[in-house]
């Protein structure tokens, strides 16, 4: 079995309490125009959360990600990416929301750091921090400190969204940095929804409702930058279970080699 990051009782209350204070004492900034997003002022930070519905010391850890997702840092848009692994699915309760894609993303994160095994909850920060999903301080150092970093802008424009759920995005990345690395940086495309629960019956959290932050629902490389930057068209099959209100279209730039994300942007679907 793979390891779990053991949360009290009394971390699970005192979490809620240090969230409100840390992410929760700003009011909402401006938000993008509906049909297309950039970098900005405000610096994309990419909070990746790999965590299972059956893992009990996980919803704390989900509680802090859907504080991030609300309540703004002032010079920070966070970009929050809710991935389910799936190797919690044989201890009794089956995370319909997990995949073999999210436990290979992390199998990633553990090869870099050579750690002896993947772990939930797990938050990752810029591709670059790592550590116990539902460490709040930890969380807060991480963001301060990417948001110090230089930023590759990021455009998503919507390009055409049929009825029969078929979205079309253009994809544009500026000039990478001075600072950013010269190794293969790849272009990658997720499709996030909000606003997601399970009633769980079974497993560590049996008898409890979990809500969720943005969910992945599709992660996908659709592409590498070159010097002078990338620009390409990405069609993605919007799910006619997703509700449509609620989905988020994410692309960031990341180096093959160290991880690290350099450059997002993230933008509502329009209908």
């Amino acid at each position: 079995m793979r390891n779990s990051q053991a949360v009290t009782p009394k971390f699970f209350s005192a979490l809620f309490v240090a969230a409100f204070f840390v992410f929760g004492a700003q009011s909402y900034g401006q938000t993008p125009a509906p049909n297309s997003a950039t970098a900005s002022a405000a610096k994309p930070v990419v909070v990746e959360l790999f965590t299972a519905e059956g893992c009990s010391d996980c919803p704390p850890a989900e509680a802090l990600a859907l504080r991030m997702e609300k309540q703004p840092i002032p010079g920070v848009d966070l970009i929050v990416l809710e991935e389910h692994v799936d190797y919690w699915n044989q201890y009794g309760w089956y995370d319909p929301f997990s995949s073999a894609a999210s436990t290979a993303r992390q199998d990633e994160y553990v090869r870099k750091t050579k750690s002896p095994t993947p772990y939930t909850p797990e938050m990752v920060i810029d591709g670059q921090a790592q550590f116990p999903g539902a460490n709040v301080d930890k969380a807060q150092a991480a963001i301060d400190a990417a948001a110090k970093e230089p930023d590759t802008s990021v455009t998503i424009t919507e390009d055409n969204l049929n009825a029969k759920g078929d979205g079309e995005f253009k994809i544009t990345v500026g000039k990478l940095d001075g600072s950013a690395p010269r190794n293969e940086v790849e272009v990658w495309l997720a499709v996030t929804e909000d606003g997601l629960h399970s009633a769980v019956k079974a497993g560590e959290n049996a008898g409890h409702t979990l809500y969720h932050a943005a969910v992945v629902r599709y992660l996908h490389k659709i592409g590498a930058v070159q010097d002078a930057g990338f620009s390409g068209d990405a069609r993605v099959k919007i799910n006619s279970h997703w509700d449509r209100k609620n989905i988020n279209i994410v692309a960031f730039v990341q180096d093959k080699k160290s991880l690290k994300i350099i450059g997002a942007a993230q933008v509502k679907l329009t209908s």
